[in-house]
């Protein structure tokens, strides 16, 4: 158990960080307004198709890149929108970074982690 106490340990310390704190607030302020929460979620769906379509080994349709480049464009004028979305990357680098720790730790392939 002393394994999960240490997991939940430091669950919680990244709860209580500076990092998420911002992410989380930010979140909830963007996510309030329909307007936001809906672009936010249709820009998400289009970065996935286009990692998805390069992980696979093709290339995002012109199609889709468009209208990336252009919902990017929108959601930049949003200044919060704006803030979100360094807050976010910001807190999935810390746990991207924490889960390549832990797979080093444990010699697990984490290639994909790599900087």
């Amino acid at each position: 158990m002393y394994v999960y106490d240490r997991a939940n340990a430091l669950a919680q310390d990244i709860k209580e960080s500076s990092e998420f704190k911002e992410y989380k607030a930010l979140k909830d302020e963007v996510m309030a307004d329909a307007t936001n929460k809906d672009l936010i979620r249709q820009y998400k769906t289009l970065q996935f198709e286009a990692q998805a379509a390069l992980m696979t080994g093709g290339k995002p349709s012109d199609d889709t890149m468009d209208k990336l480049k252009k919902l990017g464009e929108v959601l930049a004028l949003n200044q919060k929108v704006t803030e979100f979305f360094a807050a976010e990357y910001k807190f999935q680098t810390i746990i991207s970074d924490v889960y390549k720790i832990i797979g080093d730790a444990c010699e697990l392939d984490t290639g994909i982690f790599d900087k």
